[in-house]
Parts: structure tokens; C-alpha cells; sequence
């Protein structure tokens, strides 16, 4: 039997009462191993010719009434890059990976004296290869970048909206039984996790006060009940028990503690301000123990390198050179150092999109003056992909990216 058929099958026997998975949701997740050797290939074929140059110009998109393929697909650049934006306007990616969407912070004062958190995204637009403002109150982008996964209202919402990038409309929503404030898809897209709360993690209550340079103002109410491992096609889901972790005294760090899938997408992990730093449990909600290639306080956000050789470490320090640290998975040794401050995702298994400072007042003093920049291990080579972070009128604040996979 192959591919098609067995995913025909496992659509069939879905229960009568559960609505379909999105349109072609399962060769949208299938077809980005596809993509990614295809991009590979035509990679180390241009590299034969010329250097890699940062492509300015819009994606080259299909004019075909029947082409819905992705703009980050029909963009064959290698690297797409726009350092006169910020926050970005057009679709910026390198390699695998494609700045999906990004968001802005701001506390908004309630009636009766809360303020809550308030994300304002920007969001892929995969039919014109434009970041557009939304209204969701939470998201993530599957792999293939082509479905997002939504929350709306205040937290916590009680369904997961499955958003087709292209078209701009919510496929499906799929219900919970317990309030969620964040959503995270697995590595292969297939599964979601949503962490469960009894209360907005982003709402700062009155009544519950913290001091801030010697000054009352509201403060974070701990309420994290646990997560829910969903299958995106069936909607099916599991809760499990994860109460929000404390130390000996009370303390709890912040009120959002959200799970995401380790890099092989067998377990779920949420990070902690007190050791071992991060939790992470089986997909059947039992404890686990910290996976041996993800181990160590010094990883960074980005992790584990695609073919797991390489293991993105911390900042390494100002001296006479800004440097991020690349670690050996199994050693936690040093291997070498990349020019950047902060490392954010892998664009393959050379390369890494991170953010870093302009020079002349990245000293380690005050608020970095950064840039998204794409690095390459080995090498001291960046390549800008936006501009220097800042705020605008859609977006007021310091923007944070979000990756996911062409």
C-alpha cells in the first residue's frame, strides 16, 4: 500500500461525527521532506556558480488559477532577505526555513485595573508573500508552512482553529475540554500540543500585586493545569496532569509556562527558571528524563541541528568579538563560535538564523541594536535578512519571529 492510499484509509475511518481534516492538510505535511531535498539539491548546484546573494526581490509567484502551492515554495531563492525591513513586510527565509510570522507585546489596561498581555501578530500571507496583521491571540505554523494553528479571544480559548495560509480562512476548529493559551505542532505537523490553564497566563491581576522598582502594579497568577496532545487530522486529543512547577519557596517564574515537542517529537517540554530548567514528560503524560543530545542549560532556541551533529549553545560572551556558541550534542563541548548574539532556528545543518547587533553599539550596554542575520558554522560569513529590530505603528514593540519549515 502507499503513501496516498494509507492516508486515504486513515481519513475514512475517522469517526462519523468528527469533521474533516483541512484540504490536502496531510500532503501539506508530507510534501515538505519533498521540498527540502529538492531545495538541497538546487542549493548545491547554484553554489557551483555563484555565492549565495540575499534575493530583495518579491516571490516569483504562478499566475495559474489552479496553483495554490505556498509563496515560500514558489520562491526558489536559496536565501530571501529584506534589510531595509523592519518589522519585516515580505517573505524572508533561508534554506529549509521561512520566517512564518512574528508578534508584538503590549499591556493593555483592563476596567478594573489588570492589564493583559496582548500579542499583535504578523502573519504569512502564503498567496502574496506578505506579513499581515491578525487578530489571534495565539499561533503557530505547522511545517510546510501552509496551516497555522489559532486561538482567539482571551486566554484560555476552548478550541484550535486550523487556519489555511493561502486562502485566509479557518478550515476546521477542533474542541477541548479544558481552557488552552498556547498551541505548538509537532516536528512532522501531525500532532499539536496545547498547554492547559486555569487562568490567562498574559493577565496581570490587581489583586494580586508584585513590586517593580519599588513600585505596586499587577502582577502573574501561576494556573497551568497541564497539556493536551492532539491529533491534527482526527482531532482527537489527550489530556494530562502538569501543574504549574515552583520552587521550595513559592517562586514559579512566569505565569505562562507553555509545552513544545522535543526535536525528535517523541516527548514535551516546558522550560523552568529553577533547575533542571526544563520538564519533560512522555506524550502519555508520564515523567521523563532530559534527553542526552538536549541537555544542558547552555542550549539555545534553536537546539539540535537538523541531522543532530550540532547543538546550538548560548552567547559565549562579548571579549573581542560577539560570539554564539556551537556545542557538540553529546560532549556539551565547545566545537566553535558563529559571530551572533543569539541563535533562533537552523536554516540546515551549516547554517543558522539568529539575531545579531550592529557593531559600533553591541557592547553589552543598554538594549541590543540587533538584526535577524543568517550565519554559517565554520565560517564568520553573515548575511542580513532584516533590518535593525524596532517598533511601528501596526507593531508597537520589539518584534519576536517565529519559524517553521518551507
Amino acid at each position: 500500500m502507499n503513501v496516498e492510499e494509507l492516508i486515504s484509509d486513515a481519513f475514512r475511518e475517522q469517526a462519523a461525527d468528527t469533521m474533516p481534516a483541512p484540504p490536502h492538510f496531510a500532503d501539506r505535511v508530507l510534501a515538505v521532506r519533498r521540498r527540502r531535498r529538492t531545495r538541497r539539491l538546487v542549493s548545491v548546484a547554484a553554489a557551483t556558480v555563484t555565492a549565495v546573494a540575499v534575493a530583495v526581490a518579491g516571490p516569483r509567484l504562478s499566475t495559474g488559477r489552479d496553483d495554490v502551492r505556498p509563496a515560500s515554495e514558489l520562491n526558489h531563492n536559496d536565501v530571501i532577505g529584506h534589510p531595509d525591513q523592519s518589522p519585516p513586510r515580505t517573505l524572508i527565509a533561508a534554506g529549509d526555513t521561512v520566517l512564518s510570522a512574528f508578534y508584538v507585546t503590549k499591556a493593555v489596561e483592563q476596567p478594573n485595573g489588570d492589564d493583559v498581555l496582548t500579542r499583535t501578530y504578523g502573519l504569512l500571507d502564503q498567496k502574496t508573500g506578505v506579513y499581515k496583521k491578525t487578530r489571534w491571540a495565539f499561533l503557530d505554523v505547522a511545517p510546510g508552512s501552509r496551516t497555522a494553528a489559532v486561538l482567539e479571544g482571551e486566554l484560555p480559548a476552548r478550541r484550535i482553529g486550523l487556519l489555511d495560509l493561502i486562502t485566509g480562512r479557518v478550515d476546521r476548529w477542533i474542541k477541548t475540554d479544558r481552557g488552552v493559551a498556547s498551541v505548538a505542532f509537532s516536528p512532522d505537523g501531525t500532532k499539536l500540543v496545547a498547554t492547559t490553564y486555569a487562568k490567562n497566563p498574559d493577565r496581570m491581576f490587581a489583586d494580586h500585586k508584585q513590586d517593580i522598582d519599588g513600585k505596586e502594579v499587577p502582577g502573574p497568577v501561576p494556573s497551568r493545569t497541564g497539556f493536551t496532545v492532539v491529533d491534527v487530522d482526527s482531532g482527537k486529543s489527550d489530556w494530562h496532569k502538569a501543574p504549574h512547577p515552583t520552587d521550595e519557596t513559592g517562586w514559579f517564574g512566569n505565569a505562562r509556562a507553555d509545552f513544545a515537542f522535543s526535536h525528535d517529537g517523541t516527548l514535551v517540554y516546558a522550560e523552568t527558571p529553577m533547575k533542571p530548567f526544563r520538564d519533560y514528560y512522555s506524550l502519555d503524560g508520564d515523567r521523563a528524563d532530559w534527553p542526552a543530545d538536549e541537555k544542558g542549560r547552555a542550549s539555545a532556541k534553536a537546539g539540535l541541528s537538523p541531522d543532530g551533529k550540532l547543538l546550538a549553545g548560548e552567547f559565549a560572551g562579548y571579549g573581542a568579538t560577539i560570539a554564539a556558541a556551537i556545542l557538540d550534542p553529546h560532549t556539551h563541548r565547545q566545537i566553535t563560535t558563529v559571530p551572533v548574539q543569539q541563535l533562533l532556528a537552523w536554516a540546515d545543518n551549516k547554517r543558522l538564523i539568529a539575531w545579531g547587533c550592529d557593531p559600533k553599539k553591541c557592547d553589552g550596554k543598554g538594549e541590543f541594536h540587533n538584526q535577524l542575520l543568517l550565519v554559517t558554522v565554520g565560517t564568520n560569513k553573515v548575511v542580513p535578512l532584516s533590518g535593525f529590530r524596532k517598533a511601528s505603528a501596526d507593531y508597537p514593540g520589539r518584534w519576536t519571529p517565529i519559524f517553521s519549515k518551507r
